[in-house]
């Protein structure tokens, strides 16, 4: 809720990774092969693919003393309660203090989980990821006093102090913010109460990853070789995008299978993670859930209507899209298992992972010399963690803790997509590099409403890279099928999802129950909406919602579509303008949560309280659907 507060930060995001669910996973050409028929363990991957936590803790018995640490100096902050008013050095250490155990609190938690991700079935690694959260509750029911006690202040008094004391000017937005949210803030008491639910508030999140990254198994199904193959997550999409139609049914029909099978337990854990939502916004005095949640990044309801009625205004684009996806691949009826299959014939691009690494630091070539070598440096040296093996978490994501480098997860295949995610994951990483090298602990995590617009930068130089550097028209169209790919799948996709949660809040709020009759027939309609004018609806679409793990962070969604379309202008402006564009684009990277977001990205060039970026966006869509059918129909 307020930035960098142990009351709130260390618990309401206390994963503050970066996700992105439809990213593809699994094999290479590098020891795990995607015509492996078992997923391979560990132990059979080579090292130097995966990443070193070590350089985050080289054991897990320095895990255990900073366990220790952290346990100590919030014995030692709770000693300031009743004091924080006394003076201004007194303010200053309670301050200091309070920063250095959320340092090592949230390195404490990266660890644990990241370790965990490895391996969810790994027992030692459950157990330390518990032990970590047992530990944020601790320290925020012991810390629960800070900013009641701190708001109960005269604003005078402690503007007072910050002004008197140079060493307390750096804590000036964090103050001004955590003022900002005074009428939320609960009474000591209280607040002291609400945090000793803060294991079973995460509780949903932590039920349903176990679920289903630990004990999901999907069918065998049979690939367009012949061979009998498991269906994974990280197999899931590549599958969807095989030109093999039956392939690509047999995977959408095996998948949402399994997940009808636990729809009744799925619906009860998400709508827990809804109904938590809901009482906890009630309980801090907000309207809605929705207004909590875009409250902590200070953006108006108004983004998100905005972003709705945008997508909805350009829906005709993704129909127009629709039919020539259907018309290209020479179908009657275009399926929901259809929409992810490459339409331009005859085009296999493969991209083995170190080919893929080549290209990436070529296409971020415009953002500067030093930018490229720190991320040419961080790819050799233990940041990512690359293939998909037994129990690896799904997906891909970033992630880093203040003082150690960042961490990219990926499950990649030789697909053009991987290397699309190569790069978004690495613009995350950098995001994070540039951030905690510039500010201080206090403003060193930037917030999820600007997070997505590094990593899509990245990806619109990749797009520009290879389309400057590729003659021929079939991959030329293939490249802008992919990009069309990514805008349907980040902002109309995406906005669907944001939608749902709206929605799910909104009946949540005015009485109404979670069934599962309920989430399908609402989520199948939304599909409806976006889908319905140019594709057959596939019934099993409805279960959609059931293997989505961003709902659990909710109203998380839309920052992809806003992310992308502020990505889109600054893109341009960066290859467009050149030094100046870039200039303001890497200041930005450095300023993580040092004010509002929406400032820091004016500030770099566009204007999110508008709906004109994201219509820009749409509109380029719309655009790029034209070529590609001059292109095809050439």
């Amino acid at each position: 809720m307020v930035t960098k507060a142990l009351g709130s930060r260390l618990w309401d995001g206390w994963f503050a990774g970066h996700w992105d669910d439809e990213a593809p996973a699994a094999g290479t050409g590098s020891g795990t092969a995607a015509d492996n028929t078992q997923v391979p363990t560990r132990s059979q991957v080579p090292d130097k693919y995966k990443w070193k936590l070590e350089d985050m803790y080289p054991s897990d018995a320095d895990w255990e003393r900073d366990a220790e640490s952290v346990r100590r100096w919030t014995e030692e902050l709770a000693s300031y309660q009743g004091r924080l008013g006394e003076s201004a050095a007194s303010l200053l250490a309670a301050l200091r203090l309070h920063d250095k155990i959320g340092e090592r609190l949230h390195r404490l938690i990266a660890y644990a989980r990241m370790r965990r991700d490895e391996d969810n079935a790994n027992p030692v690694y459950q157990a330390l990821t518990d032990r970590a959260i047992n530990l944020a509750v601790h320290v925020r029911s012991q810390t629960a006093f800070f900013e009641p006690e701190l708001l109960a202040l005269p604003d005078d008094r402690i503007w007072e102090f910050v002004d008197s004391d140079p060493d307390l000017k750096v804590y000036r937005f964090f103050i001004s913010e955590l003022l900002r949210h005074k009428p939320h803030i609960l009474s000591a008491q209280e607040e002291q109460l609400l945090a000793q639910f803060g294991e079973v508030m995460s509780a949903p999140q932590q039920i349903f990853t176990m679920f289903n990254n630990a004990d999901m198994r999907f069918p065998v199904i049979v690939d367009e070789d012949g061979k009998e193959v498991e269906l994974t997550h990280g197999r899931y999409i590549r599958f969807l995008e095989s030109r093999d139609r039956r392939v690509r049914k047999a995977a959408f029909d095996a998948l949402y299978g399994t997940y009808a099978k636990h729809r009744n337990t799925l619906a009860a854990v998400h709508g827990a993670s809804v109904k938590k939502d809901v009482v906890n916004a009630r309980v801090r005095r907000f309207e809605s859930a929705r207004q909590q949640a875009l409250d902590a990044d200070n953006v108006p309801l108004s983004v998100y209507d905005n972003l709705i009625a945008a997508v909805h205004e350009a829906l005709p684009a993704l129909h127009k899209y629709l039919r020539l996806r259907k018309r290209v691949l020479g179908l009657p009826e275009l399926h929901m298992y259809d929409l992810y299959t490459p339409i331009v014939p005859d085009v296999d691009i493969r991209v083995p992972y170190e080919e893929a690494v080549q290209t990436v630091q070529a296409a971020i070539r415009p953002l500067g010399e030093e930018y490229v070598r720190v991320a040419s440096e961080g790819l050799a040296s233990g940041w990512v963690d690359v293939f998909e093996t037994r129990g690896k978490t799904s997906g891909a994501y970033s992630w880093g803790a203040y003082g150690v480098h960042p961490y990219i997860l990926l499950n990649y295949q030789d697909t053009l997509d991987n290397m699309f995610t190569l790069a978004h994951e690495l613009g995350h990483a950098m995001h994070t590099y540039y951030s905690h090298r510039t500010q201080p602990y206090v403003y060193a995590d930037y917030t999820i409403f600007v997070a997505e617009v590094a990593s899509t930068c990245n990806e619109n130089l990749l797009v520009a890279h290879l389309l400057k550097t590729t003659d021929d028209p079939r991959k030329r169209a293939y490249v802008i099928n992919h990009h069309l790919e990514t805008i349907r799948g980040t902002v109309y996709r995406q906005t669907m999802f944001a939608e749902f949660e709206m929605h799910t809040h909104a009946h949540v709020e005015q009485g109404g129950a979670l069934t599962p009759e309920w989430l399908c027939e609402t989520y199948y309609k939304l599909n409806q909406t976006y889908f319905g004018a140019e594709c057959h609806v596939d019934k099993d679409i409805e279960l959609e919602w059931a293997r989505i793990p961003h709902f659990y962070n909710a109203f998380y969604v839309y920052k992809y579509a806003t992310g992308l379309s502020a990505a889109t202008a600054l893109s341009q402006r960066i290859l467009n303008e050149g030094p100046a564009a870039v200039e303001a684009y890497l200041e930005f990277l450095k300023s993580g949560c040092s004010d509002h977001p929406i400032a820091l990205l004016r500030r770099a060039g566009v204007d999110m309280e508008s709906p004109e970026p994201v219509r820009a966006t749409l509109q380029l869509f719309s655009d790029l659907v034209d070529e590609l059918a001059a292109l095809l129909e050439a």
